[in-house]
């Protein structure tokens, strides 16, 4: 659950930064929502490991 609460922070992290890079044009700020995207979809893939196992604990 603690990975989970991570992904939401940095999911509204960069809120900010998407809005700056979308409705004002600044390049720089497409940059940080794209690595802020990176760590969320690495975050993500972490998340999906420990969801499998610890369903596939309970099969034992």
């Amino acid at each position: 659950m603690e990975n989970y609460n991570k992904l939401k922070s940095l999911v509204a992290a960069i809120e900010a930064d998407a809005d700056k890079f979308f409705n004002n044009g600044n390049s720089a700020a497409g940059t940080r929502v794209r690595k802020g995207l990176q760590d969320i979809k690495t975050l993500a893939q972490e998340i999906r490991n420990e969801v499998t196992a610890k369903k596939n604990d309970g099969k034992k």
